[in-house]
């Protein structure tokens, strides 16, 4: 984590969050983990792939809580899986593919950050379901921000 200048918004600096994470996950039997390098977790996900469904959006999500606002939510890393791809993941160490911004400090310190696997179902007809994993890793960020280390 660092505290870098936001050119999005107002002059001020804030918190950019580096997250590195591992992920497993066997779609056809419905094991699935989500890991990183502060925690391990096992998501126990449902069995996803029938007749209907064409394709998958697969996201990370990082979702916590700052004194500014009571909830934040950012997507970390996406990933679209069709049909007929092999649906045994085995990711290991990656980086977040979007940036991981806070409007201010509020990942500083911050012991509660809570990565969630989710998907969209695209289905080949009918309607878009939201579903979001049945399992969370919660890890804590530091007190103190990183100057030397490059992501």
């Amino acid at each position: 984590r660092k505290n870098v200048e936001d050119f999005t918004g107002p002059r001020e600096r804030s918190d950019l969050g580096f997250v590195t994470f591992d992920i497993t996950a066997d779609i056809l039997n419905g094991k699935n983990g989500l890991q990183t390098f502060w925690n391990k977790s096992t998501l126990k996900l449902f069995f996803i792939f029938d007749w209907n469904v064409k394709q998958l959006f697969l996201y990370l999500s990082a979702e916590y809580s700052t004194k500014n606002n009571a909830l934040n939510q950012v997507v970390l890393w996406d990933k679209i899986m069709l049909r007929g791809d092999n649906p045994r993941l085995s990711l290991k160490d990656m980086k977040s593919k979007y940036f991981f911004f806070d409007d201010g400090n509020g990942l500083k310190g911050n012991r509660n950050i809570t990565l969630t696997l989710s998907w969209n179902v695209v289905p080949n007809a009918g309607i878009l379901p939201l579903v979001t994993g049945s399992g969370h890793v919660s890890v804590p960020f530091p007190d103190t921000y990183e100057t030397t280390k490059s992501y």
